[in-house]
């Protein structure tokens, strides 16, 4: 029998911006209301960004995760996840502050360098709710999002070895997979781990079929039965690769930051709503959903008890 599958929800990102939907969670209590909703139609783990609650902007302040972080915790039983990707631009030291400040049970580690090319979603709108929206997008445009062996080696040691943090690796192209498995020949990454496929973003590896089953085949060649896999695609291939994932006996994640949408030109009016989609066909697969303590368990994590928040 396969897995249960482990559904990871992205609850608001930093990448979509205010204009583009109503419902993109925004201030702490929309964050936190969006993520124990998101938990209580099935999510797994739950994947945090924060965002000043006055412009939307992404916020990396530990003060703005404090607002919603305890809250979350408090009324539902999903891992927390807190990114370390923050909003692009950031510096290293801004991305992981957060995760280091309430020590989770789950951090986001980025293992590549990329091109991260989101300005053509710039022209798709005119009438723009904050200045800074419409800049932020058009910089990447010129922009390398740094995630250099020397950033992976400091949070893996800072907040892996120094928290017993576990990481959700995001890996964006088939480059990335070879990264971790240096840092694996190293022994600075122990199993059981977590590696996420990211399809669908400029600069990354298309939204190909093709290339999920290429990535799944060297994974498998480099981590044999040491990890757990996961997959999300931006956009319109979020439901379509998640789907394809379950169905190879994989994890898959959606969300908010992943899609806006919850079908062709419909936005999704919660993170709820795009969990409930994919686990009704993840169960008419006739897959299972796994409880967060089975993804605790899968994936050696240090229990809800030892965080600091």
């Amino acid at each position: 029998m396969p897995k249960p599958v482990i559904i990871t929800c992205a609850v608001t990102g930093g990448i979509h911006t205010p204009t583009m939907s109503p419902y993109l969670p925004i201030t702490p209590q929309q964050i936190a209301q969006s993520a124990i909703a998101a938990s209580q139609a099935g999510a797994t783990i739950l994947h945090l960004h924060a965002r000043n609650p006055e412009t939307g902007k992404p916020d990396s302040r530990p003060e703005t995760f404090m607002q919603f972080l305890p809250e979350i915790k408090a009324n539902c039983d999903s891992v927390i996840n807190v990114s370390t990707g923050g909003g692009l631009g950031m510096t290293r030291e801004q991305r992981v502050l957060a995760a280091l400040t309430v020590s989770p049970e789950m951090a986001s580690l980025n293992v590549g360098s990329m091109n991260f090319g989101i300005f053509p979603m710039a022209a798709k709108y005119s009438d723009w709710q904050h200045d800074w929206e419409p800049e932020f997008l058009n910089m990447t445009e010129d922009f390398i999002f740094r995630n250099t062996f020397t950033d992976i080696e400091f949070i893996l040691k800072e907040l892996g070895e120094g928290h017993g943090t576990r990481f959700e690796f995001e890996c964006y192209d088939l480059g990335h997979l070879y990264n971790l498995a240096w840092f694996i020949d190293k022994g600075m990454v122990k199993p059981p781990f977590f590696i996420q496929m990211v399809f669908g973003i400029l600069g990354g590896v298309g939204a190909d079929p093709d290339n999920l089953m290429h990535m799944h085949t060297i994974a498998n060649k480099l981590f044999g039965d040491d990890y757990e896999w996961s997959v999300l695609a931006a956009g319109r291939n979020q439901m379509p690769f998640a789907t394809q994932s379950a169905g190879l006996g994989g994890n898959l994640r959606v969300g908010l930051e992943d899609s806006l949408y919850i079908s062709r030109g419909e936005l999704a009016q919660s993170n709820a709503e795009q969990v409930t989609k994919i686990r009704t066909i993840i169960e008419n697969l006739g897959h299972t959903v796994a409880t967060p303590e089975q993804a605790r368990q899968r994936l050696g994590l240090k229990g809800v008890e030892n965080v600091k928040f």
